[in-house]
């Protein structure tokens, strides 16, 4: 066939371009499908990134009700102080500071408080108020409330519930609010794309907070469809209509806490952008053909290369590698290598940041369930030390009444030098059980008046003990300081905490200096007026950096590595403090070393000598029946045979049911003397009151060893396990006598004791 240089070169230039055109259209549909991919990658990171921010506003939330409700202040609820109350409240202030909503503490009749409120000038805070009839009842769980209307008129919110439990009952409710507004700063503040829409809906599909619109949407409910996938996916990419009824793509993401962030865009911003891609490429390649045809030899000689390297960076850009642009001498080719450049750079970096997310949140993880674990571990290994402890002081009863009826019954001065001794060692035996018992946490508090220069020189050898042979420790006690009125257990556990991060900041080898003193007018600012006693520990350390003082005494707050410290040893110091109305402050100068300062409310002038108790009466018992309730077979005999040794007349029983039987009308019985830990369904209280029922003004005397219970019944007289003949007698004869309970005294650490 005979054809004309012309034909030709069109056949050549066709020949030559339309190969290039369509390497041309597919690597610009290449681009859009990859920049489409890479807009649903963006809409998934955006929607999971700003989910956790909405969950880590919620868990903050969720964490403040969860530590409020673990305070002391509200062992007694419903019926709690108001200085308490006040106390309580106040540390809800400042929990929420910086955070908009309030804290509102209810049980099932009374709104105790709630930081919604503003202080009255010159007055106090609404306490104690009556919740409108038709509330709702308390809760036994947490629980995170949707977006609901104020009853009160006030805007929109959502409530974070947590119960407030003691010995297996709810007896009150915290909420923490939520309010619209807050997540609505969240969005606003994300700089997204001005045709996107973002939104955050509660776990009942309620609109909380969207951009655009504002809270004008608040309160909306999300479409069907996309309330049925969300029951059924936590996170997801869907089509379908906003509340404006555009037609939409969206990628939702839902946080563990059981709110979804939903992130939209239109799509026909996807359409849209399929013919902006393909429109620059359809053009130069009219250009380009219009070119060959003019001269399609040098056309034909330089085409080639540029595709090729275009397609060698799509193929780059496929296989996942980072590409970069270089000039191809071609416009349009340019256009698309720029193009492709900036994709696999997005794409880069998007997974750079994506590894980076998912290793925050894997270690994120990995210190939850840490920190799970080790509190699983604290609460098992509580529980185990009080059942041994339990029955290490009926073991010690046994023994102590043993030796004190030996003691009685025999002349012999060679059995007394050995009886003594197992007096000593049942001494050191309950006082180690009662370190068990407060490691528990099963010591109920009990305040009492105190000399802190005779308390601390005898705590000196303990506090040696803890801090090591290698530490130096120093005491400068002035002899005038004033009594103070706490628990001797509390005050011993506080000063060993500090003691152990003492010695942990000068690694084992140092200076400890522990002053005693009456605080100085400046030293007690911020805090009530009155006379406060002063107890300063100071170590040699390299101090405590600046950025981590305020948050020292914060629950679970640790400097030291996961595994090495609790985070609770700071945190009781200032609980004991506050509790006994003063506070505990912290200073490390730049120069190193760190004082922990203990400021306690003085009660009254420096201590006297104390008088020597006188011995008990006991003529005043000769013949009184006691109805004697003990579990443990050995310790009822030889309880039993001690009384018997002092006249009494002894009935034993073995169970409450046991008990009641041989209680009868209680004609025969004159004082009930009964252990509180027992087996069956009622305890050593319960029986008590039981037999109360059938005799009014029943007198009783209970004995436990670790029973905190006791502390909510005034009208018992309680004895610590293992007591003395004389401490038992002494409470059997004010039970007669009719007199109110004694606080037991706590006893002192024993010399060299390892705590």
């Amino acid at each position: 066939m005979t054809l004309s240089i012309r034909t030709r070169l069109m056949l050549l230039v066709l020949a030559v371009l339309l190969p290039g055109m369509v390497a041309a259209l597919w690597v610009a549909w290449q681009a859009w499908q990859d920049g489409s991919d890479l807009l649903v990658r963006h809409m998934r990171d955006n929607a999971r990134a700003l989910s956790m921010v909405v969950d880590r506003e919620l868990a903050q939330r969720a964490t403040i009700a969860r530590v409020l409700s673990l305070s002391r202040m509200l062992d007694s609820a419903p019926e709690v102080d108001p200085g308490q109350l006040l106390l309580l409240e106040a540390q809800a202030r400042r929990a929420m500071q910086g955070l908009d909503g309030w804290v509102t503490l209810n049980t099932q009749e009374f709104e105790m408080f709630s930081t919604r409120d503003q202080p009255r000038p010159g007055g106090p805070l609404r306490l104690m108020r009556p919740r409108p009839p038709g509330s709702p009842p308390l809760l036994d769980r947490p629980m995170i409330g949707g977006l609901e209307s104020d009853p009160t008129g006030g805007p929109m919110r959502a409530a974070i519930v947590q119960p407030v439990e003691r010995g297996g009952r709810t007896l009150a409710n915290f909420l923490v609010t939520i309010l619209p507004q807050e997540l609505q700063q969240i969005i606003d503040h994300q700089g997204l794309p001005a045709d996107w829409t973002a939104a955050v809906v509660d776990g009942r599909g309620t609109v909380v907070a969207r951009s655009p619109g504002g809270l004008r949407h608040s309160g909306r409910s999300i479409s069907p469809q996309l309330a049925a996938m969300m029951q059924r996916y936590d996170e997801a990419l869907f089509q379908g209509e906003n509340l404006d009824g555009q037609p939409v793509m969206a990628y939702f993401s839902t946080s563990p806490q059981g709110w979804t962030f939903i992130i939209t865009v239109p799509r026909e911003l996807l359409s849209g952008g399929q013919m902006r891609a393909l429109t620059p490429v359809l053009m130069g390649a009219l250009v380009l053909l219009m070119l060959g045809l003019a001269g399609a030899l040098w056309v034909g000689l330089r085409i080639t290369r540029p595709l090729d390297d275009l397609t060698s960076m799509a193929q780059a850009l496929q296989s996942g590698r980072q590409v970069q642009s270089q000039p191809t001498g071609i416009d349009e080719c340019d256009h698309v290598a720029r193009a492709l450049a900036s994709a696999s750079d997005s794409v880069h970096r998007a997974r750079i940041e994506l590894e980076q997310r998912v290793n925050d949140a894997v270690e994120r993880t990995r210190e939850a369930e840490q920190l799970s674990s080790r509190s699983q571990r604290i609460a098992a290994l509580g529980r185990l030390t009080g059942g041994v402890a339990h029955d290490f002081n009926n073991l010690l009863g046994v023994i102590s009444n043993s030796a004190h009826l030996i003691q009685r019954h025999t002349s012999n001065e060679t059995l007394q030098v050995p009886i003594g001794a197992i007096l000593r060692s049942v001494e050191v035996g309950s006082r180690l059980t009662q370190h068990l018992l407060r490691f528990a946490g099963r010591q109920p508090v009990r305040p009492q008046a105190l000399d802190l220069v005779s308390t601390l020189q005898d705590l000196r050898e303990l506090l040696t003990t803890v801090l090591g042979k290698r530490v130096e420790l120093t005491l400068e006690l002035q002899p005038a300081t004033r009594m103070v009125t706490v628990d001797p257990a509390e005050l011993e556990l506080a000063l060993i905490n500090i003691a152990l991060n003492a010695r942990d900041a000068i690694n084992g080898t140092g200076r400890v200096r522990i002053e005693v003193r009456d605080a100085l007018a400046q030293e007690t600012e911020g805090l009530a007026r009155g006379d406060y006693a002063l107890i300063a520990v100071t170590d040699n350390g390299p101090g405590i950096p600046e950025d981590m003082l305020p948050r020292v005494f914060e629950p679970f707050f640790t400097s030291k590595p996961m595994g090495k410290a609790t985070g609770l040893g700071l945190s009781q110091v200032m609980g004991f403090c506050v509790q006994a109305g003063g506070s505990a402050r912290i200073a490390s100068p730049p120069g190193g070393g760190t004082t922990v300062t203990l400021l306690l409310p003085a009660r009254g002038s420096a201590a006297g000598p104390t008088p020597a108790a006188s011995a008990p009466d006991l003529s005043a018992l000769a013949g009184v029946r006691v109805l004697l309730v003990e579990d443990n077979e050995d310790l009822s005999r030889v309880t039993a045979t001690l009384l018997r040794s002092f006249s009494c007349q002894v009935i034993c029983a073995y169970d409450a049911d046991d008990a009641l039987r041989r209680f009868g009308t209680g004609a025969g019985i004159d004082v009930v003397l009964s252990d509180v830990m027992m087996p069956g369904a009622m305890d050593g209280a319960t029986l008590v009151r039981a037999l109360r029922a059938l005799r009014p003004g029943l007198p009783a005397v209970l004995i436990s060893g670790y029973s905190a219970a006791l502390t909510d019944e005034p009208s018992f007289i309680v004895l610590r396990k293992p007591c003395s003949p004389a401490q038992l007698l002494d409470g059997l004869r004010r039970a007669m006598a009719g007199q109110g309970p004694v606080p037991a005294p706590t006893p002192r650490p024993a010399r060299g004791a390892d705590t």
